[in-house]
């Protein structure tokens, strides 16, 4: 972490940046807004959940308090809900690049996008680092990276980039064989691929038994090829990748022909710029004073995942309490005197800023 001032006005001021949209950061929003603060939130994935959406989307949680199960999405789409009052401003698909302490005790943090905030406290809510896609290591393969590769489709633009295209999706898991149902349901004519396949190092996909059913429907109709090899090259010509070269389990050599390169191999964390930002850390964890939540620089908090304390669980449920925490200490590190314990039942002035009471 940096202490060069930077210039204000170029920033975004802001009472609180939260770092990490997973679970508890979603609730860590929640609690900032009970307590009247602004946040604006930043997350490495193009949207809200973190793990909890990347890793447990549609599988059942059990051990939410008052929900007896719901899935990873269903519990980010109701923390989205309940946070919605109090609007949160979003920095999504971007990283934390630089966290620059000020001298008036404010922090600058600049996103990987080059949005530039300016904060009077900071929390982390990473959980075990920003999710990252894990990369196919083929050499010369990068270079096509956001023009025939991609990580990711972030919406309908990405989508229209394979209109009548020639769709390589590699991978053996659900993400790969999600993405091929995806794409193979595209009920718009005018942006479908010209055809799918499914390439991965053997005939084996690990996903839900309802989507391998529909993968092999869709293979039995033709819709879908599938290509069993390990990725040992690339062809190019004129400037643009053309083809992967394959080497089968039978040690033949195959060609893959392609125009876009939708690579999905799941998600690594990674603590990136954080280890550098001058925090105490234990094994690659934040350590954090548990009557407030605060790290070893005055300003910054971290509750989740992200955090090592004696007695740490790592659950969605543990952070939720930790995020709790963390707001007032806060509250009261910004205003600078204790704040009153309020209920959200019977207090005018919370149930104002979630808009279900009267106005003052």
């Amino acid at each position: 972490m940096t202490t060069a001032a930077v210039p204000l006005s170029t920033s975004i001021d802001t009472d609180v940046v939260v770092i990490g949209a997973g679970p508890v950061g979603l609730f860590q929003v929640f609690q900032l807004g009970l307590q009247g603060l602004r946040v604006h939130i930043i997350d490495a994935l193009p949207y809200p959940g973190g793990q909890c959406a990347e890793l447990y989307g549609d599988k059942p949680i059990y051990d939410i308090p008052s929900i007896a199960v719901c899935t990873g999405n269903e519990l980010v789409q109701r923390l989205r809900d309940q946070i919605a009052p109090f609007a949160p401003q979003w920095h999504l698909g971007q990283q934390v690049a630089q966290l620059a302490a000020q001298p008036d005790g404010s922090f600058v943090v600049t996103t990987s996008a080059g949005t530039v905030l300016r904060a009077r406290a900071v929390c982390i809510t990473a959980g075990v680092g920003a999710f990252m896609p894990r990369t196919l290591k083929v050499p010369g393969l990068e270079a096509f990276a956001g023009t025939q590769l991609f990580y990711r489709l972030d919406g309908h633009s990405d989508r229209v980039r394979l209109a009548g295209k020639h769709v390589v999706v590699h991978g053996g898991d659900a993400p790969a064989v999600t993405q091929v149902l995806d794409l193979a349901g595209t009920a718009q004519a005018a942006i479908a691929p010209a055809s799918i396949t499914l390439q991965h190092r053997r005939d084996v996909f690990d996903a839900a038994p309802e989507q391998l059913a529909q993968l092999d429907a869709l293979r039995s109709a033709g819709r879908v090829q599938v290509a069993i090899g390990q990725v040992s090259a690339t062809e190019q010509k004129g400037g643009r990748l053309t083809a992967l070269q394959l080497l089968t389990p039978d040690e033949q050599r195959q060609r893959l022909p392609l125009d876009v390169l939708l690579v999905r191999l799941g998600l690594l964390p990674r603590l990136g710029p954080l280890a550098d930002w001058g925090l105490a850390l234990e094994r690659k964890q934040l350590l954090v004073d548990t009557a407030t939540f605060a790290t070893s620089t005055p300003g910054i908090y971290a509750v989740g995942d992200i955090v090592s304390y004696p007695g740490k669980r790592r659950l969605i449920v543990c952070g939720f309490h930790e995020a709790t925490l963390a707001a007032f200490a806060i509250a009261e590190h910004l205003s600078g005197h204790s704040v009153v314990l309020e209920y959200t039942s019977s207090s005018a002035r919370l149930q104002q800023r979630l808009g279900v009471g009267a106005s003052d």
